[in-house]
């Protein structure tokens, strides 16, 4: 009878132990955005674009003003961002050739582990919600990357009315396309899904993957959007400008959810641009550059976590992070060992957040590009960039020139040579590119656009 007895006490502890430890799990949400600009939220600087919501939830929490990805387009991006790991490790260097669908060896492939699967491990229920572009081919779809819930489209872009042209241009909802008058505006939509899925009633914390294909073109926005953007002259950015408010407004309601259900002190709430701005609307000021390019416009975005109960409000974080932290930092925070995880690039952002961690948490950063194509290593206050759009490898001491406007090489070839080599090891354990895209091609034709107008601007 004892033996009985102290079985049930055993079985009780476990059971009261697992659901405390669940209580303190926090929720987790992830919010990508599609080529925003650095200067398109008002926590960067933006004074054109209402964002009073984003702004908001991030003086809640800690901005980045040295926030990276760790690839200056879409899909690579995204495939570093969701395995924690340089994408150049697993040959995910390119999008996905556009034309037709690709088939299951053109992606991230199964063989790498996503935060989805991570957390899974934990508890965790998880959504993948949005633009997916990591892998066209059914089978690398989100249910079968670690998602037990997915409302989105598998392709690289698509129009914001979920008209479906295509297979990777069709929204589905886990594996069934979903008929088109169900769908209003993308933006909406997809915050409806998260909504539901939070309001789910479940003992199990979740995390969603939020990835809006807003800002991206096409540029579609609604009346309600557009009135909130009508005191921006210029026609083209006042429609892009519409369709980050939608985004802005979209994330309140997420807000007022947490609120309402009592679950906002202990949810994280990561915010981030899948790479730097478009060429054409988007502003990444002060930065040179934008989304394609290496150069600081491409590669450092809006960039912050809110986690109420843990992280101090108005935190302000100026070290250099990368969005291959956002793996170990929320695995962690899950409950689980990203120390276990040694496939892991990224690091657990947490301890330096806390003050726990008075060091730095990359001494370096590496980013390639189609290959060895382009490439640049940020290291100390040094940034070397083999820039194709130049046709030269430039020098800049970023501590003292963040704007990039002087290249130094010339003065410094010792700290040229010595950024090569660090590149050149790192490079050794990344794989040939898995397939190609057109990046190579549209430089090329963007430089001697450059050069053209320049010409012509000479004669004048």
């Amino acid at each position: 009878m004892s033996s009985l007895k102290n079985l049930i006490l055993a079985f009780c502890f476990f059971y009261f132990a697992q659901l405390i430890t669940a209580q303190k799990q926090p929720n987790i949400i992830v919010v990508l955005t599609d080529d925003q600009g650095w200067a398109d939220v008002g926590f960067n600087g933006a004074t054109d674009i209402p964002t009073p919501n984003l702004d908001r939830i991030a003086s809640e929490g800690v901005i980045f003003s040295n926030g990276y990805v760790s690839h200056p387009y879409c899909s690579p991006s995204r495939a570093g961002l969701l395995t924690g790991r340089y994408q150049a490790r697993f040959g995910h260097d390119c999008n996905m050739p556009y034309e037709g669908e690709n088939d299951a060896t053109v992606g991230t492939p199964l063989s790498e582990k996503l935060i989805s699967e991570a957390l899974k491990e934990q508890g965790y229920r998880t959504s993948a919600i949005g633009k997916w572009h990591i892998g066209d081919h059914p089978n690398l779809h989100p249910p079968a990357q670690g998602f037990d819930h997915w409302f989105g489209f598998p392709g690289g872009s698509m129009n914001y009315w979920g008209k479906a042209t295509s297979k990777i241009q069709t929204i589905y909802r886990n594996t069934k396309p979903v008929a088109e008058e169900e769908l209003t505006y993308l933006t909406d939509d997809f915050t409806n899904e998260a909504i539901n899925f939070i309001n789910k009633k479940d003992k199990n914390p979740f995390f969603i993957y939020l990835a809006y294909n807003a800002p991206h073109a096409p540029d579609h926005a609604t009346k309600k959007y557009l009135e909130q953007t009508k005191h921006i002259e210029y026609a083209g950015r006042s429609v892009y400008a519409a369709m980050v408010n939608a985004v802005d407004a979209n994330i309140g309601k997420i807000d007022s959810t947490l609120v309402a259900n009592g679950i906002k002190d202990n949810t994280i709430l990561v915010f981030l641009s899948d790479n730097g701005g478009r060429i054409q609307h988007a502003d990444n000021r002060p930065y040179r550059g934008h989304k394609g390019m290496l150069f600081e416009g491409g590669i450092k975005v809006p960039f912050f976590i809110s986690w109420p109960s843990k992280i101090k409000e108005d935190s302000k974080y100026t070290k250099p992070i990368s969005s291959l932290d956002l793996f170990p930092t929320l695995l962690n925070a899950a409950g689980g060992n990203a120390a276990i995880e040694k496939q892991l690039d990224g690091v657990d952002l947490m301890p330096y957040l806390l003050n726990k961690n008075k060091g730095t948490p990359h001494k370096t950063l590496f980013w390639r590009s189609s290959g060895n194509f382009e490439y640049a290593v940020r290291k100390d206050k040094y940034k070397l960039y083999k820039s194709a759009y130049k046709n030269k490898t430039l020098l800049f001491n970023i501590k003292e020139d963040n704007l990039e406007r002087y290249d130094i090489a010339a003065q410094h070839p010792e700290i040229c040579i010595d950024l090569e080599k660090s590149y050149t090891n790192w490079d050794a354990k990344n794989k040939t590119p898995g397939w190609l895209d057109p990046h190579a091609e549209n430089v090329v034709k963007e430089d001697k656009r450059w050069r053209k107008t320049r010409e012509k601007s000479l004669k004048k």
